[in-house]
């Protein structure tokens, strides 16, 4: 069944025990979504999170770049392109990943002129992880197109469903349970249970495994690179 944040709030009140208007548990609410949703967003490399951002602009002679922030800050950065012609999203020429010490050796110079005359970057390097350098310096303002890995905005009283409430509720609400454990002071062996927060993350690693297979078929990333479901009976695999 798919949750709200209302429908959250009851329900792991339900299974804590605990009066869903209780001040001191509505106060805590904000820190069980981010540790859930952290914790998820880091383990599942989900589609949903990835998006391509095209409002970057190169500057013309100089290697730096800022990753742009129109749809969220990268988390992680899959693949870059610059567009040509100048100003136009019409071509892609996709960039390169490489160190940053193979760009300062190959290509040092900021200047397009000094370096390699007319010139559209093959090229980048991380420097921090907003930022870049690229290579051979760009002769032009091109436009810049960035795909990755951004974190939603989080599940709250404005923002009433996620994409994990809505496709992974079962997953959302059990990683919440066992954060949830800590307001109930049940970590510790000198807990009322013990083992609660430790059954609640078995359980977890048994939705996550399931939910991955899921995402892995989404991207064609499954058994012999294809979107089925693993055969483990199958010999050989599907090729």
């Amino acid at each position: 069944m798919a949750l709200t944040y209302a429908t959250f709030i009851s329900s792991l009140a339900n299974m804590l025990v605990i009066p869903p208007s209780d001040t001191n548990y509505l106060a805590f609410i904000p820190n069980v979504i981010d540790d859930a949703e952290q914790r998820i967003y880091r383990e599942l490399d989900l589609l949903s999170t990835i998006v391509r951002d095209q409002s970057g602009t190169l500057t013309a002679n100089s290697r730096n770049f800022t990753l742009p922030q129109s749809n969220g800050r990268f988390v992680v950065t899959e693949s870059m392109n610059v567009f040509t012609p100048v100003s136009l999203t019409t071509y892609r020429n996709q960039l390169i990943p490489v160190s940053r010490e193979w760009m300062d050796a190959v290509y040092p110079d900021e200047e397009a002129a000094v370096c390699c005359g007319p010139s559209v970057p093959k090229y980048y390097a991380m420097i921090t992880d907003q930022s870049i350098i690229v290579g051979p310096p760009p002769d032009q303002n091109y436009t810049m197109e960035v795909v990755g890995t951004i974190r939603p905005a989080p599940l709250s009283s404005s923002n009433t469903t996620t994409y994990l409430t809505s496709y992974l509720p079962d997953l959302f609400l059990a990683e919440a349970l066992i954060f949830g454990y800590g307001y109930l002071k049940n970590f510790g062996a000198s807990g009322d249970d013990p083992q609660g927060s430790v059954t609640w993350n078995a359980h977890y690693k048994d939705l996550w495994q399931s939910a991955n297979t899921e995402e892995q078929r989404k991207r064609y990333a499954s058994q012999a690179w294809t979107p089925k479901q693993p055969a483990v009976l199958a010999t050989p695999p599907r090729s």
